[in-house]
């Protein structure tokens, strides 16, 4: 049997362009690739991410959301994205001017990680193995 490998999360969004905008402007994230797919509906973009890759999707539609989503107690669903230094990456989110939803949290001598959103309020874990 292969071995699986993970190619990719996908999050819905409610506008492709300044969430591109934001995974790469605000996380430096590379754009792979944006399109718009008229036969089924939607526009979307694939961004790079070391390990599998993060899809950006447009429905076409529907309207635009009003408002994002409530974000629950359990942060999830969510994506995990691994850094060396989370305090680094905190000084980050604060001068880009990205509120920490929940964290940094810690299990002393195993991980440390943080919660934010993105602008659809689409849960991104930070996470810094010991």
């Amino acid at each position: 049997m292969q071995k699986l490998k993970l190619d990719h999360v996908a999050f819905p969004v409610s506008d492709l362009d300044a969430s591109v905008a934001f995974y790469v402007e605000k996380l430096g994230l590379k754009l792979m690739f944006q399109q718009v797919d008229e036969e089924h509906g939607e526009a979307f973009a694939f961004l790079e991410l070391e390990g599998g890759n993060l899809e950006l999707l447009q429905s076409l539609k529907t309207p635009e959301a009003a408002t994002p989503p409530a974000i629950n107690d359990l942060f999830c669903p969510h994506v995990a994205i691994q850094v060396d230094d989370l305090s680094e990456w905190l000084s980050v989110l604060e001068e880009k001017e990205i509120a920490v939803a929940k964290g940094p949290l810690e299990i002393p001598g195993k991980v440390k990680w943080l919660y934010f959103a993105d602008p659809d309020n689409n849960i991104i874990e930070l996470v810094e193995w010991l």
